[in-house]
């Protein structure tokens, strides 16, 4: 009897996979040992014909190619593509409200702003409405629901970038002997910029004004999104 019955012609019950892994060969993987390679002379001699020849001539065993590259070290294939941010989904524009599904703060409601340089989303909770702060996030892992809130003329400074959210480069690693006498305790945290503190202030400011236009908004983004039993994602209007 075969291990792997078919379901229907050319469709087999098992994967390549587990097939593989029923039969065992994996258990007992032959080694053969290859003999050693002679040792070949790097030159033969060869008998010429011609009195003057001095009838014999040492040739070397193996021809020396014909053409030889300019430099001695492969140099890299320069590539011409250029990466380009990701288009904008339609259904995300200013003001919209949008459910995180990974991170730190998965099953948060935020409200984008801009999309930055780089193709991420530039997000806020607002911070004091429910924790978020301003993030940049990749709009593979939000819904974009229906709600909106209207931030009218307002405008996210330019200094908000890419470059913004870069981490300062860490200080060298400790001595040996300053992580021995330090007993395991944790590094000392590094205080928060005042100046991103200020940012995240001004920004939350013209939002919470902006939320607070409509009756209950301010609770529904407060409120963290989860599904119930027998909700199904791709069956709700958002």
């Amino acid at each position: 009897m075969a291990r792997n019955k078919e379901i229907s012609p050319a469709v087999g019950r098992l994967s390549r996979s587990a097939v593989y892994a029923r039969r065992g060969l994996w258990k007992g993987l032959k080694k053969s040992e290859k003999p050693a390679a002679a040792e070949v002379a790097p030159t033969k001699e060869v008998p010429v014909g011609g009195e003057k020849n001095g009838q014999k001539r040492l040739v070397p065993t193996q021809k020396a190619p014909r053409f030889y590259p300019a430099e001695d070290v492969r140099q890299p294939k320069k590539s011409r593509k250029s990466p380009k941010p990701a288009k904008l989904r339609s259904s995300i524009t200013p003001g919209t409200v949008l459910i995180l599904l990974a991170g730190r703060f998965r099953s948060k409601r935020v409200v984008f702003l801009k999309q930055l340089e780089s193709g991420l989303l530039l997000v806020t909770g607002p911070y004091k409405v429910n924790g978020v702060p301003l993030r940049r996030v990749n709009q593979a892992y939000v819904i974009a629901t229906s709600t909106k809130v209207d931030l009218g003329d307002f405008k996210v400074d330019e200094k908000i970038n890419d470059a913004y959210f870069v981490k300062p480069a860490a200080k060298g690693a400790r001595s040996a002997e300053e992580e021995f006498f330090s007993e395991g305790k944790p590094k000392e945290k590094q205080p928060f910029p005042e100046s991103k503190a200020a940012d995240q202030k001004a920004v939350d400011a013209a939002v919470i004004a902006a939320i607070k236009k409509t009756d209950y908004l301010q609770k529904y983004i407060k409120a963290s999104f989860g599904l119930s039993k027998g909700q199904f994602p791709h069956q709700l209007v958002f």
